[in-house]
């Protein structure tokens, strides 16, 4: 289930360079000690996340054969025209430790929220015959960039919509299911959107995609971390022609008599089709379908600011509309919004609405959740300053004011 990636064999998970660091370290070189920060960015904190997909996929039993080793070393032959692999290093660890890595990977709990220039995961080797082990995964470690940077991301709109609840909404019950990730075409590949598609699941359970679903669930043995609804794409709509439009919209609310069903509404004109269709033609249905369910309309299109807000007036104009604890108007409990193009934190961030007067019943849909946000926006690095030398024999921890690492070992766990 979700094997993922063209690489199969760990001794190519790493960057050209790491192949000829073995010979580098000072004679007498033991242990390696390695950790892994983010100095600062946009936010000041960030949601830890990743690392043990990571581990699992590629470093966790014995990941190391005899028949790696030497297509490894044929291979870098061929790739620097000289050998300089370290086949005795690599063979060790196959005849030593049964191709388990002698390494201890310890981090912070996965779902912390740890403030910026602090450690999140250290790396050391447990055997001091392999001190240039601890550096050669970090090509791969560092990976771990990316879903702390989904995953910090997504809270930071999470803490944004939670805050506008509790201003207005009589309970933030629904808080879950409020930013829906439809991230999973916008991804550079079917395993980057799982690694982003999990990693926004640790804030909320809305997701169309499947595949962080499946990683979550292999790796992180959670059954089912994220939910949907029957919904509407723009094929589905037009193909019944511009004519068939209102005829389209009732063959939705007839496939899906129940419960939550989206259907997307700017195909042609998103106010003439809440006005009117949704408004006026469909309203009998729409209210009577409310018994069983809720039609969450969906424009797709234009400045979501003033979209959104134009699109709620009019639905205000044509259902009955009530108001909450808080003295804000709301939407009957049948009908919602979904805003599902341009969403983001810095587009919630901006909304221009009249507090005194809007309603105030959005959910957000988040395409660009999973790559909207680059290595440089939240500066993840990995640091590597300790060098321990022969005469240490015993591993070392270095904590810091913040709190400590917690234990958790991959390969041989020996001291």
């Amino acid at each position: 289930m979700l094997d993922l990636g063209p690489v199969e064999n760990v001794l190519s998970l790493a960057d050209s360079y790491k192949i000829t660091h073995h010979s580098q370290y000072p004679e007498g070189t033991s242990y390696v000690y390695s950790y892994f920060e983010c100095r600062g960015g946009k936010f000041p904190e960030v949601c830890f996340f990743g690392l043990q997909y990571i581990i699992k996929r590629w470093l966790d039993g014995e990941v190391v054969t005899r028949k790696m080793v030497l297509e490894a070393k044929d291979f870098y032959k061929d790739h620097f025209g000289s050998d300089y692999f370290n086949e005795e290093g690599w063979l060790y660890i196959v005849e030593k430790h049964d191709g388990r890595l002698p390494l201890r990977i310890r981090a912070v709990p996965e779902g912390s929220v740890v403030p910026v220039k602090n450690v999140l995961f250290t790396v050391e080797n447990t055997d001091p015959k392999v001190p240039w082990l601890t550096n050669w995964f970090e090509t791969l470690l560092v990976q771990a960039w990316y879903p702390i940077t989904v995953c910090t991301n997504s809270r930071a709109q999470k803490e944004l919509i939670a805050k506008y609840l509790i201003e207005t909404a009589n309970d933030i019950s629904g808080l879950p299911f409020k930013l829906h990730d439809f991230g999973y075409r916008g991804s550079t590949s079917v395993e980057s959107a799982g690694i982003g598609g999990a990693a926004h699941l640790v804030n909320f359970q809305g997701t169309d995609t499947i595949s962080g679903l499946r990683m979550l669930k292999k790796y992180y043995s959670c059954p089912m971390a994220g939910f949907s609804v029957p919904a509407a794409e723009h094929s589905t709509i037009t193909t019944w022609q511009k004519s068939g439009e209102a005829e389209a919209y009732r063959h939705m609310l007839e496939q899906f008599p129940t419960g939550l069903v989206s259907v997307v509404s700017d195909s042609y004109d998103i106010y003439h089709a809440v006005s009117h269709i949704w408004g006026e033609e469909l309203k009998d249905i729409v209210v009577t379908r409310g018994n069983n369910g809720c039609l969450v309309i969906r424009p797709d299109s234009g400045e979501p600011v003033k979209v959104v807000l134009e699109v709620l007036n009019l639905l205000s104009e044509k259902f009955p509309i009530t108001v909450n604890k808080k003295g804000f108007k709301m939407l009957p409990p049948y009908l919602r919004i979904i805003q599902g193009d341009d969403g983001g934190w810095a587009t919630m961030q901006e909304g221009t609405g009249d507090l005194k007067k809007d309603q105030l019943l959005t959910v957000f849909e988040n395409g660009k959740l999973l790559v909207d946000w680059t290595l440089d926006e939240i500066r993840e690095r990995a640091e590597f300053d300790f060098v321990k030398k022969a005469l240490a024999t015993e591993t070392v921890t270095h904590t810091n004011g913040h709190g400590h690492c917690n234990g958790n070992s991959i390969g041989d766990h020996s001291d």
